[in-house]
């Protein structure tokens, strides 16, 4: 970035009068191809590198305005949970990460929930935000879940999670970890109402994230070239002493190993979204009414046995 700073704006300095002051972020650099995005058509490419096609992350208010219906939605209000129960520190106070992740953020936590309409059907979302603590999962986050679950069983809304996330929150040990099975609790609920639980792969999907609720949807959709697993590739390949496969744990990989169901681009996320959810809800409408038609079967029958 430095012949930024030393060449490129100095001389925008002279074009335009050293009297007005050039901001330092104009530009990001692509974390792929490592070529110099500029930032106002970036965010019209929807985040995504015009070079190399490269998905970088989107903040979790762009992201709900691209997917629900004309960009409208309402935030459900999360309940409040203890913050830092087990009063941790390493190199720092866990109170002070938190305080100052809501601050970079503007965020109570990692998880944003949301519901609006996709396609005209009144859906939940779940919004993971990778710059709160790397969209870790705690206490909150998993709290949030169980919410957005309710909700849409509330709502006979289908669930969409949208995870983007080192994995569990190491400051809270095992009250992190006891938020798998809960995250894995509230997605039975959706399914067990008969509703679409989808989750919608966003780069990186890994540890405990990966390891509950992310990998039990009903249909997984994961954005082009988005990191997906539960140890980091160095890890594994330290551990079993073999290279690992061109592409592994990325999801072109997982979808040519029946891991995930769909790859899209984010351009496309919102039809494709739209398009799984009419689906599921209109099979889920159909099966409803035959069995209205059908009426109750007593016990005992032959088409009770049959069912059987």
């Amino acid at each position: 970035m430095s012949w930024l700073k030393n060449i490129v704006r100095p001389k925008i300095r002279a074009l335009v009068g050293a009297q007005k002051e050039i901001p330092d972020n104009l530009w990001e650099k692509c974390p792929e191809c490592s070529a110099m995005l500029f930032k106002r058509e970036l965010e019209e490419l929807l985040n995504v590198c015009r070079h190399c096609g490269f998905h970088l992350k989107l903040e979790p208010v762009k992201r709900l305005e691209l997917l629900f219906d004309k960009g409208e939605y309402k935030e459900v209000p999360l309940p409040g949970v203890l913050h830092d129960p087990l009063k941790f520190k390493d190199q720092k106070k866990y109170v002070e990460r938190l305080h100052g992740a809501q601050q970079k953020t503007g965020r109570s936590d990692a998880l944003l929930v949301a519901e609006g309409t996709v396609g005209g059907i009144p859906t939940v979302m779940a919004v993971f935000n990778f710059s709160f603590m790397g969209g870790s999962m705690g206490l909150a986050v998993g709290e949030g879940l169980v919410v957005a679950a309710k909700r849409a069983v509330e709502n006979n809304a289908p669930l969409v999670v949208i995870p983007a996330s080192g994995g569990a929150r190491m400051q809270e040990g095992i009250l992190s970890l006891m938020q798998m099975p809960r995250s894995i609790i509230a997605a039975k609920e959706v399914k067990a109402a008969g509703l679409p639980y989808i989750v919608v792969f966003t780069d990186p999907t890994t540890g405990g994230v990966t390891a509950s609720f992310a990998m039990v949807g009903d249909v997984h959709i994961a954005e082009r070239g988005s990191q997906i697993g539960f140890a980091g590739a160095r890890v594994i390949e330290n551990t079993i002493r073999e290279t690992l496969p061109q592409g592994f744990q990325r999801a072109e990989y997982l979808l040519d190993h029946g891991m995930v169901d769909i790859v899209v681009v984010r351009k496309e996320l919102r039809e494709t979204l739209a398009r799984v959810i009419s689906l599921l809800m209109n099979k889920r409408g159909a099966r409803s009414k035959t069995s209205n038609i059908a009426g109750p079967v007593p016990h005992g029958s032959p088409k009770s046995a049959a069912r059987r």
